[in-house]
């Protein structure tokens, strides 16, 4: 779990120490449960913007807290529906653990350097590649080409509005999760491609021009909210899908930890801002 607020990929990868195939299973189903660093930047931008942004002096702490509470929430879902897991589709013993110690042996600092480039970091990124190449593609095409003056990207979008607004978000944000499939870091990119109608994602020059972009979208804090709750809850990037399909060998086990954390999302977003609307927080 901690490796996976680096990367959920080698927190899968990491998953390998656990012994027992049924808690292994359920390791790995659940540590997108918390977030790695391609969504830390979306949710310390929209704390800072839309949270932090109107506490006056004390902005830095109550945006630092904001962000302690997300962790927090993250590691209570992930043992949260571990225990569910534990309970229901993935019963068993619950077994012992223990890592044995190596004997010392002093580091050979060439050879880690080879093994950690060529076994880790040219593996992942030769996944990312794999995912990333069709998927630029993709995202091209649904923002250059148009149907009736529109592109086919807004049509989508406005398809998926009714139900991405039960959830506090919309079509465009939802978009953006979907096509930010590849790496959880394009997903602001690509928000900003859409609501500014450019045939490529860019960024902005700094957070009051990215808040003036969504406040003029029609962004409101409950948005921002479900935003980051969605963020912190929902499918894995591409790159860790397919490291949990190489560790379990299951079809069915990948899907299970594509569709798990979407519909916890789903739900909490559902709830939050039904909720927020039925006591006229908008």
């Amino acid at each position: 779990m901690c490796m996976g607020f680096g990367c959920n990929a080698a927190g899968i990868t990491a998953c390998r120490i656990i012994d027992s195939p049924r808690e292994r299973l359920i390791a790995i189903i659940t540590n997108n449960f918390v977030p790695c660093n391609g969504r830390f930047p979306t949710l310390i931008a929209l704390a800072t913007i839309f949270i932090a942004g109107i506490s006056g002096k004390f902005s830095s702490v109550i945006g630092t807290l904001v962000i302690l509470l997300t962790i927090v929430l993250a590691v209570f879902l992930t043992f949260g529906i571990s225990k569910l897991l534990s309970k229901t589709i993935l019963k068993g013993i619950p077994s012992s653990f223990t890592l044995e110690l190596p004997p010392y042996r002093k580091p050979q600092i060439g050879k880690i350097l080879i093994r950690s480039l060529i076994d880790r970091t040219l593996f992942v990124l030769g996944r990312a590649i794999v995912v990333a190449a069709p998927a630029g593609v993709i995202i091209w095409i649904l923002q250059n080409i148009t149907v009736g003056d529109i592109s086919i990207l807004s049509h989508c979008a406005n398809f998926l509005e009714p139900f991405a607004n039960m959830i506090g978000l919309d079509g465009y944000i939802l978009m953006a999760f979907i096509l930010g499939f590849p790496a959880n870091e394009i997903v602001i990119p690509i928000l900003i491609m859409s609501y500014m109608s450019t045939g490529a994602m860019l960024e902005l020059d700094s957070l009051q021009a990215l808040k003036d972009l969504l406040v003029n979208n029609g962004w409101t804090m409950l948005t921002a909210i479900c935003t980051m709750l969605f963020s912190l809850n929902h499918f894995p990037c591409g790159t860790t899908l397919l490291t949990i399909y190489k560790e379990t060998k299951s079809k069915k086990w990948t899907f299970a930890s594509f569709i798990i954390p979407t519909i916890t999302g789903i739900v909490i977003c559902f709830i939050v801002a039904q909720t927020a609307r039925l006591f006229g927080f908008y």
